[in-house]
């Protein structure tokens, strides 16, 4: 082999390497690939026990359909359960899911995270940043409609510690085998469910009622919950 050859064979094996290095780097698998917890954004008084989980997608366009009807339903039920919202951006079809949940996490370090949950689910603004070329801008335009400090909205969104709390729910989701969005998850057994208020709130009642049939005495024995 001439000295030549092998000049050129290391040039590749350098260019090769930059790209695997520059591609990875930039990937947000890659970016949150570091350990963090789910997140934990909860809302409702959760008086009867019961809790109503979505694995969402902010670009999902049946995410974007279900999104008013779950608004009403935690309205209805507000004061009976507890609703958590958790990441699964389906970054192979939806290029800009990912960036949605970035706005939204960023929002929420910052004390904002459901407002800007609606924000984004919002007919009129999803059709725009959804289908946009480059959304930054909106999610900027959003975040000082919020009343957030742009500077460390910025600083935020492009930060690893946002990128790691939604591949940590992307970890959570694929361990419950979650295949696609939304996934609704009711007192932690998956439902299929019609995007109706009414077919949520059926499930939910029937969920609440059996969690009062059998009741814990102090003695430690089993009741019937009197109807």
């Amino acid at each position: 082999m001439t000295k030549t050859f092998w000049g050129v064979l290391a040039a590749i094996v350098i260019v090769f390497g930059a790209i695997f290095f520059v591609t990875h780097h930039n990937s947000p698998s890659a970016a949150g690939s570091t350990a963090s917890q789910p997140t934990q954004h909860i809302e409702g008084g959760g008086s009867s026990g019961v809790k109503l989980v979505e694995y969402g997608d902010y670009e999902c366009p049946y995410c974007e359909e279900y999104y008013p009807i779950v608004k009403q339903v935690v309205s209805d039920e507000f004061t009976k359960i507890t609703f958590q919202f958790r990441n699964f951006p389906l970054t192979s079809i939806h290029p800009n899911a990912f960036a949605g949940a970035r706005a939204a996490e960023a929002a929420g370090l910052m004390g904002k995270f459901w407002q800007m949950h609606d924000t984004l689910y919002n007919s009129s603004n999803w059709s725009q940043w959804s289908t946009s070329s480059n959304p930054v801008p909106y999610f900027n335009q959003y975040a000082k409609q919020l009343g957030l400090n742009l500077a460390t909205f910025e600083k935020d969104y492009a930060s690893s510690q946002v990128d790691n709390l939604i591949t940590a729910d992307m970890n959570a989701g694929n361990k419950l085998n979650i295949q696609g969005t939304p996934t609704f998850f009711l007192d932690g057994k998956q439902i299929s469910v019609a995007p109706s208020v009414s077919a949520f709130e059926k499930l939910i009642n029937q969920a609440i009622a059996n969690k009062g049939k059998v009741t814990k005495t102090s003695s430690g024995a089993t009741a019937q919950t009197k109807k």
